[in-house]
């Protein structure tokens, strides 16, 4: 698909209001007869399904070493954790993260160990994992990918992901014409996800469906180079009640 294709001003950048939406966003906006998604085969590049390097880091032993060991308490946190460049690509993830999404098949360029935006958009084991997937997850990634769109357009990544959007004409149309509205109506938590909760299908059957609590964080050093942490803190399952007799059964006399 042509740059030029997707018009730059589709991205709208709206007034907040809090007030709660619920439903299937995506669902809202119906694909046109006879449309179809298209194929759009990816260049080999950034097709790996393994974790990317943080690149365009400087080459500063100082800062290499706080990266190290920002990555060691990474790697020490028992909940799944995952160092974000500017772009959603991951520059570390630590053995929680890898346990949460070890389950998910192989897909070209939508791995969580590659890039966590286009695992969450495109890859097709994503609901399996994130419960309540398109409001949940999808509508709340596309929104951070829209501001950052419409602020930089020009970042590395970008233009891929939109173009693979457009590629998905229910997607590209949410995009375009659903997503503004979501926004305006649910406001700044649309965008700003630190201390929202969700909840996932952990693979391990102990955890199961479990909820979690978003923790994004981005320390000044890691800050200038455009690198945060996500971290999904999960909580135990709720233990299943036991199954009560009928209510009636309770006022029977039993002498």
């Amino acid at each position: 698909m042509a740059e030029e294709s997707v018009a730059k001003d589709s991205v709208t950048k709206v007034p907040v209001a809090h007030v709660p939406v619920v439903g299937r966003p995506f669902a809202l906006v119906q694909e046109r007869p006879g449309q179809q998604a298209a194929a759009g085969e990816r260049a080999a590049d950034d097709t790996a399904s393994g974790r990317t390097d943080a690149t365009g880091l400087p080459d500063d032993p100082e800062f290499a070493a706080y990266v190290h060991d920002y990555f060691a308490m990474t790697d020490a946190l028992p909940f799944p954790s995952v160092v974000l460049d500017p772009g959603w690509g991951v520059a570390h993830a630590n053995a929680a993260y890898d346990a949460l999404f070890g389950g998910v098949g192989p897909h070209p360029t939508a791995m969580p160990g590659h890039n966590f935006l286009r695992f969450v958009l495109f890859h097709p084991d994503a609901a399996s994992v994130l419960a309540e997937h398109e409001t949940a997850w999808c509508l709340p990634m596309l929104a951070q990918f829209a501001e950052a769109f419409a602020d930089d357009e020009s970042a590395p990544g970008l233009w891929d992901i939109r173009r693979e959007i457009a590629d998905d004409p229910i997607m590209d149309a949410a995009f375009r014409l659903g997503l503004p509205h979501w926004v305006e109506a649910v406001g700044d938590a649309a965008v700003h996800h630190d201390g929202a909760e969700r909840h996932v299908r952990h693979p391990d059957p102990a955890r199961g469906r479990t909820s979690c609590r978003l923790i994004s964080e981005s320390p000044r050093t890691l800050r200038e180079f455009g690198l945060r942490r996500l971290t999904l803190v999960l909580r135990e399952a709720e233990p299943t009640a036991p199954r009560r007799g009928r209510a009636h059964l309770s006022v029977v006399p039993t002498r």
